[in-house]
């Protein structure tokens, strides 16, 4: 009975105040007065606790009252499923304040005539989640209130992968922007942790050893908007892999691998090395991009280890060296190395051909991978100046084991050329902006390459059948890296995955089994995730082998139903009453056109246009997880303006105040239904999975099971 009073009362007045982090207070009787503000959050800290899947979870909340008077509010926790609350600290009068929990059926109706009486669809997300409930008096006027919660849980374990999921899903209700949001999540395993991932938060990851990871990630005067999703994974082996894979019923499936050595390392674990540093000093380089090289290649020389051997070259009219061979890395050769680079000054042109060659010729150890770092901030002026001449002559001079990693500074550099080197010599091209320092951009990248622990890598998928996987070529593994793979796939099943490799002389070989589900909608990340990999390859396959309309025409498909936005799809955009005036044969040519318009960057060899283009397209091959956000993002076409939102697998774009489903074609048929209405809550009721794209508004658009819907205030 007591229970039916506070749900009338929430519903009789929710309509008037509701302020929100994870958990949100409802206030049923707000003050009559015309200036009334809703309650703010102050912070909002989470501390996870995770040993061998058993998880705590902490929450502390501070709600803000900004009003002249007290306020009697409900704290509505929505909690993750198979959670149990272990802790909840409140206190009222100096007495601790006890707490409702309710089982999914019951949180749902709740949520369910919340929506109906405040006409606001937000809570729909939650209508899969359990509550925790509680009355919260008194806020004090011009005073806070804080709460604290604890819950546990066990993490589901498949295949040495652990899933934890907090909710911090919350834009819809805050009212104001949060000053502090942090989540520390600490792990520990008896198993060795190999990777540690999140698709959805840039976070920083400290590990201490094989079995102790903590991650962080903090924000400041912000609405969280993605719930906070991490993964990591466990094994004894030496290297982990493991698989997430995501597939809907009678289509082909995605699949992500996570391949990661252990992280403690003997010396026989990490491969020795032979580096060879190629630096531009020409003079272009004068004053202080010159110094900041200086500095970046003593910071290489001086992180070599022991038995590493290394050499440098540097070229500008004439090339010069070192030592006419390779060196062993001791005190005695990095001192050497040192005097060396404080001699050089930055005169006269840029013979990059030369320097190439002279690199290539040093006789590698066939046990050792061979690394050139190449850094040139101009065109080549001297010798060779045939960008497609030097290609090949590199091509003709590499050896199988060479790695190449090429640093463009400033904007006079031709990018087609760096990328292709780097590309074709199993390395990465990277750009120093004017404005950025080259000593940082170097350093970073150097730390990560400092430590190969497997290359020549190869992949094998046992039984099932597999398609455009990325990266097309696989990189070495070093020390702290992981790598992150994307496919597709068409049958499914257990199998044996098999990864390949060489450590030194010695063949290496893992195998874990995968299962390939027939029907999985979990790992919802995925598919944008692989399609923003696919669009980076088809740009560069654009730069590289000039116009195709059949490659713009998958790229503006991507695009269009993954939500990738990239300076060259604002297609994304077209005037509503335009696209329903043109057949659709008509709607692509007007997309090429514009794709065209936003994309001639990428055809251009050097400027700040050409190098922006390059890191772009790096970006979207190789960047870990979605490069989106719910964050509002606002794409411009001619002039106009358009919100975009990214739910699953699905993206909507916010069009004359319809959330629009991008997979919506104009002459589909659609099933207009009233919001609010029976049909839409009997709607709900059958298709619970609709109610996170419904949670977006009043009026929108959505495809759901060969079914568009128009939900119609």
């Amino acid at each position: 009975m007591k229970s039916r009073v506070v749900l009338s009362i929430i519903l009789s007045f929710l309509i008037t105040g509701i302020a929100c982090a994870d958990g949100f207070i409802v206030i049923p009787r707000p003050p009559q007065e015309r200036t009334f503000i809703p309650l703010s959050i102050k912070y909002h800290h989470v501390e996870v606790s995770i040993k061998n899947q058993v998880t705590t979870t902490k929450v502390d909340q501070v709600f803000l009252n900004e009003n002249n008077v007290a306020l009697e509010g409900i704290y509505i926790f929505p909690l993750p499923a198979e959670a149990s609350i272990s802790n909840f600290v409140m206190y009222v009068d100096g007495k601790p304040v006890k707490g409702e929990i309710l089982e999914k059926g019951k949180a749902r109706q709740i949520y369910d005539d919340i929506v109906r009486q405040m006409r606001d669809p937000a809570l729909l997300e939650y209508i899969d989640r359990g509550a925790f409930k509680v009355s919260v008096y008194p806020i004090p006027a011009r005073g806070e209130k804080r709460i604290q919660l604890e819950y546990s849980e066990v993490l589901k374990y498949d295949s040495g992968l652990c899933k934890y999921v907090y909710p911090l899903n919350t834009e819809k209700f805050s009212a104001k922007p949060i000053p502090s949001v942090t989540i520390s999540v600490d792990i520990k395993s008896d198993k060795a942790i190999k990777s540690v991932y999140s698709p959805s938060h840039e976070v920083d990851i400290h590990r201490q050893d094989d079995h102790s990871v903590k991650l962080s990630y903090e924000a400041s005067n912000v609405n969280p908007d993605t719930d906070f999703v991490m993964y990591y994974t466990v094994s004894d082996k030496e290297f982990g892999l493991n698989l997430l894979a995501y597939k809907e019923s009678g289509e082909d499936g995605f699949f992500m691998l996570l391949i990661a050595p252990k992280y403690e390392t003997t010396s026989e674990d990490v491969i020795e090395k032979d580096v060879i540093f190629v630096l531009d000093k020409s003079g272009s380089m004068q004053g202080e991009k010159i110094d900041q090289a200086k500095n970046a290649l003593k910071f290489c020389v001086k992180s070599l280890k022991d038995k590493d051997r290394f050499g440098i070259i540097v070229f500008s009219t004439d090339v010069d060296e070192l030592d006419d061979s390779l060196l062993t890395a001791t005190k005695a050769n990095v001192e050497k190395a040192e005097r060396f680079i404080d001699k050089l000054d930055a005169t006269g042109g840029t013979d990059i051909n030369d320097a190439l060659l002279l690199a290539l010729k040093k006789q590698p150890d066939p046990n050792r991978p061979k690394i050139v770092v190449f850094m040139t901030d101009g065109l080549p002026t001297v010798g060779i100046k045939d960008v497609d001449a030097i290609l090949k002559n590199v091509e003709k001079a590499k050896s199988k084991s060479l790695r190449l990693f090429a640093f463009g500074v400033g904007y006079d550099v031709n990018t087609h050329f760096l990328d292709k080197l780097a590309e074709d010599n199993g390395g990465t091209s990277q750009y120093v902006k004017p404005s950025e320092d080259i000593e940082v951009t170097v350093s970073s990248l150097y730390n990560k390459i400092s430590e190969p622990m497997l290359s020549n890598l190869k992949l094998t998928t046992g039984s099932i059948k597999t398609r455009e996987i990325y990266p097309k070529n696989l990189p070495d593994i070093f020390k702290g890296t992981q790598l992150v793979v994307l496919g597709r796939y068409e049958n499914s099943g257990v199998t044996d995955i098999k990864l390949d490799g060489d450590i030194r002389s010695r063949k290496y070989t893992t195998t874990n089994k995968a299962d390939f589900p027939d029907k999985t909608t979990e790992n919802d990340f995925i598919p944008r995730l692989w399609a923003q990999r696919k669009v980076g390859y088809l740009l560069d396959e654009i730069r590289t082998q000039g116009d195709n309309n059949e490659i713009k025409d998958e790229i503006i498909r991507l695009s269009k139903k993954y939500g990738i936005v990239t300076p060259y799809t604002s297609f994304l955009v077209l005037p509503e009453e335009e696209a329903q005036r043109l057949p659709a044969g008509d709607r692509r040519a007007l997309a090429r056109q514009s794709f065209d318009t936003g994309s001639a960057g990428i055809k251009k060899e050097k400027g700040a246009d050409a190098v922006t283009a390059s890191k772009v397209m790096s970006e979207l091959k190789a960047s870990p997880a979605p490069m989106t956000s719910n964050k509002p993002q606002w794409l411009e076409d001619s002039g106009i303006k358009a919100e975009i939102k990214y739910i699953g697998t699905k993206t909507f774009i916010l069009k004359k105040d319809v959330w629009t489903d991008t997979e919506y074609e104009p002459e589909m048929k659609v099933k207009e239904i009233k919001y609010g209405s029976d049909e839409y809550f009997s709607l709900l009721s059958k298709e619970p999975a609709l109610g996170k794209f419904l949670a977006l508004g009043k009026n929108l658009i959505v495809c759901y099971k060969g079914i568009c819907y128009k939900i119609k205030e």
